[in-house]
């Protein structure tokens, strides 16, 4: 009900709503209007009360509610049924549970902090509240195991493409899962799957984004930097994760279908990791070389001083400047 309330305020062109008229639309009394009321202003919404006139929508929180993040999307394929918490430890780990019990394909968990986000290879992942996108999503790919992790690869140029078109920002990206800007990470994806040998029963897309962000611990600093940092001025985090979610929406039956293979041209054009010396470190080895080129698969390629080697996963160090 108050996501029907916020609906037609937000669609009356900053116009007053009476209780009456919007105690007629939603078939409710005008006192269950009153306390729906009441509730979206505890939740901060700036919605003022005009004696004799009626309620009007003055302003929105920056906070990433589902009302907000669902106002304006288009039905499609995926249900967008997004999940908000305040605080949570880690989406992923919500969203792990959730496909676990079942919930459907195109759920969104996000929150406004995380208490212990995770990057790769269990580092962790730097989420206080209010500044940044903390967001998973639970896709149910009908692929094969071994071509799920593409689509980490698939996402990073869905992601990379919406926050240069709607940032200005020269976001690249570091294979297999980082974006960058002036050689500092300002986003990371982390893709985690539950399968069988011959099927995936889904995969959980982890995005952490640093929007507004206006610095960070002393022990990430020098590797992270954040969207209001480089640009210069505040984004809207709802915004932008519309866009991601319209953007997903788009590439994902792509992927479904050919795997990486139609992304790999943009991702080559955004990335910050072929021409590069580099050394890519794996659970048993380091490797370094120069990385030459990135297979239809994703994998990346790197000719070293022992030859030529294909990596599939692992974690990659540029050892000079971009040129």
């Amino acid at each position: 009900m108050k996501a029907e309330i916020l609906a037609l305020l937000a669609n009356s062109e900053n116009q007053c709503l009476s209780g009456e008229e919007l105690s007629r639309r939603l078939g409710i009394s005008r006192t269950a209007v009153w306390k729906h009321i009441k509730l979206l202003q505890k939740d901060g919404y700036d919605i003022q009360a005009v004696h004799r006139t009626g309620y009007r929508l003055a302003g929105v929180p920056d906070r990433l509610y589902p009302e907000e993040i669902k106002r304006g999307l288009l039905p499609t394929e995926l249900t967008w049924n997004v999940v908000y918490y305040p605080e949570v430890s880690s989406t992923n780990e919500v969203a792990k549970k959730l496909a676990d019990d079942g919930a459907a394909e195109g759920t969104v968990v996000i929150a406004d902090a995380q208490t212990a986000g995770r990057g790769r290879l269990g580092r962790s992942w730097h989420s206080p509240p209010g500044v940044g996108i903390w967001l998973s999503l639970i896709l149910r790919p009908p692929v094969a195991p071994p071509t799920a992790p593409q689509l980490t690869m698939t996402a990073a140029v869905a992601v990379c493409k919406v926050l240069r078109q709607a940032t200005g920002v020269d976001v690249g990206i570091k294979w297999p899962n980082d974006l960058m800007v002036e050689g500092r990470k300002v986003c990371g994806i982390l893709t985690e799957m539950k399968a069988e040998m011959d099927r995936v029963h889904y995969v959980v897309l982890g995005i952490g984004i640093n929007v507004n962000s206006e610095g960070f611990p002393p022990e990430v600093a020098p590797v992270a930097t954040s969207l209001k940092q480089v640009a210069g001025r505040t984004f809207n985090r709802v915004d932008l994760v519309k866009q991601i979610l319209v953007e997903m929406d788009q590439v994902y039956p792509d992927y479904k279908r050919k795997g990486f293979t139609p992304f790999r041209e943009d991702w080559q054009q955004l990335n910050v990791t072929l021409g590069q010396a580099v050394t890519v470190t794996t659970l048993g080895e380091s490797f370094a070389g120069m990385a030459t080129g990135i297979q239809p698969d994703g994998s990346l390629v790197v000719e070293g001083e022992n030859g030529v080697r294909s990596f599939y996963a692992g974690d990659v160090t540029l050892r000079q400047p971009r040129t």
